[in-house]
């Protein structure tokens, strides 16, 4: 099996040296295709009006100038020799991707680039409340095992797997649930006003860490409850009921 490796924290994230690992667990054909700086809340974004730069760290490790799904397309068709990979892995994300976080994500979009190019894909992420104090241990002792129980249940083509650890030690984890995305009841992203040393005034996003009090079988919950999450998503984003309702309104019209 030929596996694939990407992410959206860049080349040199700690992530991505936990998510080679858990890769070398299940195959010695590993690639790695990342963006060459930090590309954290990109979603699908494509590079269309500059030029991409790839740099060459080994035979099978490479940066790109660009995005999640950049490093993912220049991987497959490019960088990649022979055979496409019969995998792609994005992450290990620092922080979690859950609820409405999966229509931002750069590590998800990554996934989706590959499952749009017809690769099975999973992201994968750790929550955590410090930054700097990520379990990435967490990950690395379950996410070979997770990854290999799905490839060999499968499924389908047009979906991505999101797979979420929780921030506890490993022997901490208190189970795997398969989960639904969740919807948080607080927005927690905000713009911060600062002013630089000329006076100018700038903004700086960032997050509150409230928390939100989701239903059981949420992504949300499975990862507060200290389990792992595992959802299946897809871009089948038609909303059926305002479908229906719209098109009776409309019907005279066609």
């Amino acid at each position: 099996m030929r596996i694939l490796c990407s992410n959206d924290d860049g080349i040199h994230a700690r992530g991505l040296e936990s998510l080679i690992k858990i890769a070398h667990e299940l195959t010695d054909d590993v690639w790695v295709v990342a963006p060459q700086e930090e590309q954290s809340g990109a979603a699908r974004a494509l590079t269309l009006a500059h030029p991409l730069r790839v740099r060459k760290f080994d035979e099978r490790r490479f940066s790109v100038s660009g995005t999640p799904s950049d490093a993912i397309m220049m991987g497959v068709t490019r960088l990649v020799e022979g055979k496409k990979p019969d995998l792609i892995l994005s992450g290990v994300n620092n922080g979690q991707n859950l609820a409405e976080d999966v229509t931002v994500s750069g590590t998800i979009a990554a996934a989706f680039q590959g499952m749009s190019m017809g690769i099975p894909s999973v992201a994968l992420s750790l929550s955590r409340l410090d930054r700097d104090k990520a379990r990435w241990q967490t990950a690395e002792a379950h996410g070979a095992r997770i990854v290999k129980q799905l490839l060999e249940t499968g499924w389908p083509e047009d979906v991505v797997i999101n797979l979420n650890f929780p921030d506890v030690e490993p022997d901490e984890v208190k189970g795997i649930e398969v989960t639904v995305q969740g919807h948080r009841d607080a927005v927690q992203l905000y713009a911060e006003e600062r002013k630089d040393l000329r006076g100018g005034t700038y903004y700086w996003y960032g997050f509150r860490g409230s928390r939100s009090n989701p239903p059981e079988g949420t992504d949300l919950r499975a990862i507060y409850d200290g389990r792992i999450s595992i959802t299946p998503l897809h871009l089948a984003l038609t909303h059926k009921d305002s479908y229906e309702t719209l098109a009776e309104s409309f019907k005279n019209e066609a």
